[in-house]
């Protein structure tokens, strides 16, 4: 089973905690024991795990603009003035493959699962395969 899920982001740079969206699709699919693939298409988004805290979050957001900085002149910014986007995503990753487990994402106490829009505002998508095993 593929689930789709829509993410209407409002920022350039935004950090969206999509735990709550992912466990309700595993809930659809009413598989109890199994993997969640979760993968988005676009190449200026990324998925990572992590504390869905809001000082953290800050953090991530800092961390990449000054590792990844806005205008610093990529030959990319010619075609379209993103290429810190594209570049910040290769940092973090498109997929993710977590545990399912009573019909629900295996995380940790502090584990959520966290959706980077870093060339917003835009509509994304982020696919989910849920497989039984």
């Amino acid at each position: 089973m593929i689930f789709e899920i829509d993410i209407p982001t409002r920022e350039e740079f935004e950090l969206i905690d999509i735990t709550p969206l992912v466990n309700e699709k595993i809930r659809e699919s009413g598989i109890k024991e199994g993997i969640a693939i979760i993968f988005t298409r676009h190449t200026t988004t990324a998925l990572f795990i992590n504390e869905n805290e809001s000082g953290l979050l800050e953090d991530v957001r800092e961390f990449l603009q000054s590792l990844v900085p806005k205008g610093k002149g990529y030959r990319h910014d010619r075609i379209d003035s993103n290429a810190h986007s594209h570049l910040r995503s290769i940092l973090l990753s498109p997929s993710l493959a977590i545990p399912i487990k009573d019909g629900k994402l295996l995380l940790g106490t502090w584990q959520s699962v966290i959706f980077a829009e870093l060339d917003g505002p835009r509509r994304r998508k982020v696919f989910v395969k849920i497989c039984e095993c």
